[in-house]
């Protein structure tokens, strides 16, 4: 079996729909794809329609956290999208995405960039709005070459010049509440150094004592020694280790399923969630 994890669509910062994305993860041979988009679970309904025989969906999305001054991902999967605490603290971190972009948008203005709302709210779409529009918008404009580039102290990197904050889950929160919806909890990238600060070992130490079930360890953002310390934290901690493309269609240059999950932990991950069930394909629409 070939399984990703981690993807996201237009119903966040991606730029395949939630269609296509089903369709494209069954045409790069995958068996398993999560849909994981940003804060929001609105990209499911349209996915699941779509969804083609032979692939199996795994509902999910990834939180915004924030511990220490750190920012961090959590990956909340086959939980309940109804379960009032954690719908309305999704809704919370969604509300303040267009204040934030307006923010950074302001400073990008008083640094001489000529962007503008109106430009990144296109490039966002129906898309919960995040930095990677801001970063596609000074693509446009020839400011940098590549939206990884924007990422830097330079422009929208944490604590960059042009870098606002938003309101973001304390990851032992996020645990409660993906928990409480029934849902299963795992670290998205927690050693993506190239990002910014990194969580230490001991924070996650101390969300494995809390019920973290996994950390995701194989991804473009990890080199070799990387991987090869997280899987020795993740066997210390009895964590499950997961691996996902982290996949954003041309947002990116990584492709689908160029990281996978083991069939074993993705059978774990089904077997302690109670919220919701991965959905097979039956033919899509």
């Amino acid at each position: 079996m070939r399984i990703d994890l981690h993807t996201h669509s237009t119903a966040s910062d991606g730029t395949d729909t939630p269609a296509e994305l089903v369709r494209n993860a069954a045409a790069a041979g995958l068996d398993v794809v999560g849909l994981t988009d940003h804060d929001t679970t609105r990209g499911h309904a349209e996915a699941i329609e779509a969804l083609p025989e032979g692939l199996t969906l795994v509902t999910g999305a990834e939180l915004s956290c924030r511990t220490d001054g750190i920012g961090m991902h959590m990956l909340a999967y086959l939980f309940d999208a109804e379960e009032p605490a954690l719908l309305a603290e999704r809704e919370l971190v969604r509300d303040d995405r267009v204040p934030r972009a307006k923010g950074m948008i302001a400073k990008l203005n008083e640094l001489g960039v000529p962007v503008t709302w109106e430009q990144v709210a296109r490039i966002a779409g129906e898309g919960s709005v995040g930095r990677p529009h801001v970063a596609t918008a000074l693509v446009e404009l020839g400011v940098v070459p590549s939206v990884g580039d924007a990422f830097t102290q330079d422009w929208l990197a944490d604590g960059g010049r042009a870098y606002v904050g938003k309101h973001e889950t304390d990851p032992f929160e996020a645990i409660r509440l993906i928990k409480g919806a029934g849902g299963v909890a795992v670290f998205a990238h927690p050693g993506a150094a190239k990002r910014g600060r990194t969580v230490p070992e001991s924070v996650i130490a101390e969300l494995a004592a809390v019920g973290l079930d996994g950390i995701e360890v194989d991804h473009m953002d990890h080199d070799p020694d990387t991987r090869a310390r997280l899987r020795g934290l993740a066997k210390e901690l009895g964590l499950l280790v997961t691996g996902s493309s982290d996949y954003h269609g041309s947002r990116k240059t990584v492709a689908l399923g160029e990281y996978a999950t083991d069939p074993e932990v993705y059978g774990e991950i089904t077997r302690r969630a109670t919220g919701a069930f991965p959905v097979p394909g039956t033919g899509g629409a």
